[in-house]
């Protein structure tokens, strides 16, 4: 049986012409009051402007100057979550973002796909949810639908197609169960390690 042919001339977008006209004034906003602004004491100020446009963003959240994002209403972020340097925040569908939680420099997150069993492609959303206190390292991608979990962490590089379980360690493509992730307080850490910590947060705010 041959296949049916794709027919592009059928795609219909889903989104409304409020979203589109809303989508141009958000990226006109985007690179006068928002892009430009990318020392670390501006941070509370692109927290305002993105939530002029309707994203809820946690007490503390740093949202770098650098990150793309496609509708800020489609994003949520907890306190002290951080999106890194470079990151690209597809969100199309919702992207949730828990509190304590790391999303490293270029990370893409992409909260859509499409049927490409259905000849006209259609836009299919898929939102993605990050809990609590991850780490996802930096250059990875986090697919459409997948829920990453309390505790879990991504490794750099690693393309992630399915749902991270708490406290799991993954990586690779597609990613796989590397070990699971144990947390020491800061006061069972060895002396070495904890100026090791400190000059690393100094060298960070540093820079």
């Amino acid at each position: 049986m041959e296949n049916e042919a794709v027919n592009l001339a059928q795609y219909n977008s889903t989104f409304s012409l409020k979203n589109k006209v809303v989508r141009l004034i958000w990226n006109f906003c985007y690179w006068i009051f928002f892009r430009p602004f990318n020392l670390n004491l501006f941070k509370n100020w692109r927290a305002l402007i993105l939530k002029i446009f309707g994203a809820k963003i946690g007490k503390h959240a740093n949202i770098y100057a650098s990150v793309k994002i496609w509708a800020p209403w489609n994003l949520e972020i907890g306190e002290y979550s951080c999106l890194g340097p470079g990151v690209d925040c597809y969100n199309q569908g919702k992207i949730i973002i828990g509190r304590d939680s790391i999303i490293s420099q270029k990370t893409y997150l992409c909260a859509s796909t499409h049927n490409f069993e259905i000849s006209n492609f259609p836009l299919v959303l898929k939102p993605i949810t990050i809990e609590d206190q991850v780490w996802v390292a930096a250059d990875a991608f986090i697919g459409p639908g997948v829920k990453l979990q309390t505790g879990a962490v991504v490794g750099a590089r690693a393309a992630v197609f399915k749902s991270v379980d708490r406290w799991s360690v993954v990586g690779g493509n597609p990613a796989k169960h590397i070990k699971q992730r144990k947390v020491n307080s800061l006061t069972k850490v060895s002396k070495i390690d904890a100026l090791y910590i400190e000059k690393n947060e100094f060298e960070n705010y540093s820079s």
